[in-house]
């Protein structure tokens, strides 16, 4: 027998804004409604959005906007919760927690991809940053009770400093679709050298420091281009800083793209570089490096575990420019060390699969609902 599952997370994978939190959560969700659970997942609404609709196993309720959604949630939460009776509530906490084991007896799972702490004051001004710092202090007091779920590592250390028992935490690596993230059967590349970005534009991601690292690339790199592929409020800075190095020719914003737009790129471009101030895991270095394309990333919590320095890609000191520049550089030119990290990823990413990280989770899951929680083996 399935259980009723109540999934709440800012956005679902429609939004325009999802990131690979949504990617996360919709890979698990869907698996475990067509293995015969049932699974809602209550998140915030966007422009022309139904309130409500099923897909990929899933019931979809769409309620607020992101702006307010961690307000609504737990009001919405507690109205489905009497409509319902759910066997368990999985709450994705990415940004403000929605603290649910204060609105419901429901048993909780925590899935956590990462916290922002004081990464926030990096992304937004002062007050509301500090909003959002203080929003996130008492997570290891509300979920005391509560077992966690990680994707990385580093996210398990990160909770275990707040005081999270590491028994309470389990880690549970992201997966790959490996019958679209694989590298094109023909090949081919792009005729000139093509570095990549894929994610949402927010400060913290850093995507300026890659525009600057690419503005200094020697003339032997040859007719280099970056494509950065994404949406978010730091893209007008972004460009604005683009036509002020006069890089308008070399630089393309894409926004918004479909799937098959965004693997092509990834199996043709040469590199894939994040350059982010912290990450949960970094999935779209394991789907890079699926396509047969190393990545270049910061060496930060989250990046670090995604990403094998010398095997996998490369690594660098979070705002080192000039690092960055070398690493972008060294890739480009070095045709055996190209080769040597594309074959590395890809024995790397082969290792990854959605079907065993929602088995995984259904186990998780499985276990708090007979009341035996505690800590898994990694997956």
């Amino acid at each position: 027998m399935g259980f009723r599952i109540l999934a709440v997370n800012w956005q679902d994978l429609k939004n325009p804004l999802a990131g690979g939190a949504e990617v996360h959560l919709q890979e698990i969700l869907s698996r475990l409604g067509h293995w015969g659970h049932e699974v809602t997942l209550l998140c915030s609404g966007f422009a022309d959005a139904p309130a409500e609709e099923t897909y990929s196993g899933q019931h979809i309720i769409r309620r607020g906007r992101r702006m307010n959604f961690n307000w609504v949630a737990p009001l919405h939460a507690r109205r489905l919760l009497a409509e319902r009776k759910y066997d368990i509530i999985l709450e994705d906490i990415n940004k403000i927690p929605f603290y649910l084991p204060l609105f419901s007896g429901v048993p909780l799972l925590a899935i956590v991809p990462h916290l922002f702490a004081t990464t926030v004051f990096q992304e937004i001004n002062p007050v509301l940053a500090t909003y959002i710092y203080l929003m996130e202090r008492p997570v290891s007091l509300v979920y005391k009770e509560s077992p966690w779920m990680v994707i990385s590592e580093s996210t398990r250390d990160d909770l275990v400093a707040r005081g999270v028992p590491s028994d309470n935490i389990t880690v549970v690596h992201c997966g790959i679709d490996h019958q679209v993230y694989r590298p094109d059967p023909d090949g081919a590349r792009f005729a000139q050298p093509t570095i990549v970005y894929l994610g949402r534009l927010k400060k913290y991601k850093s995507v300026d420091h890659i525009i600057r690292a690419a503005s200094c690339l020697p003339d032997s790199v040859g007719d280099w281009r970056l494509v950065i592929i994404g949406e978010g409020d730091d893209r007008p800075r972004l460009e604005g800083l683009t036509r002020e190095l006069k890089l308008t020719q070399r630089i393309t914003f894409t926004g918004f793209v479909d799937q098959q737009t965004k693997v092509d790129y990834l199996r043709r471009a040469h590199i894939a570089v994040c350059a982010s101030l912290k990450e949960g895991w970094g999935l779209t270095n394991i789907e890079a490096n699926a396509c047969g394309t190393p990545v270049v990333a910061a060496d930060v919590p989250g990046l670090r575990d995604s990403a094998r320095d010398g095997e996998t890609g490369l690594l660098f000191p979070h705002g080192d420019i000039e690092a960055l520049r070398e690493r972008l550089t060294r890739l480009l030119t070095d045709r055996g060390l190209w080769e040597k990290l594309s074959r590395g990823g890809l024995a790397w990413a082969a290792s990854f699969h959605w079907d065993e990280t929602a088995r995984a989770t259904e186990a998780l899951i499985g276990r708090i609902v007979a009341g035996r929680t505690g800590q898994g083996a990694s997956a």
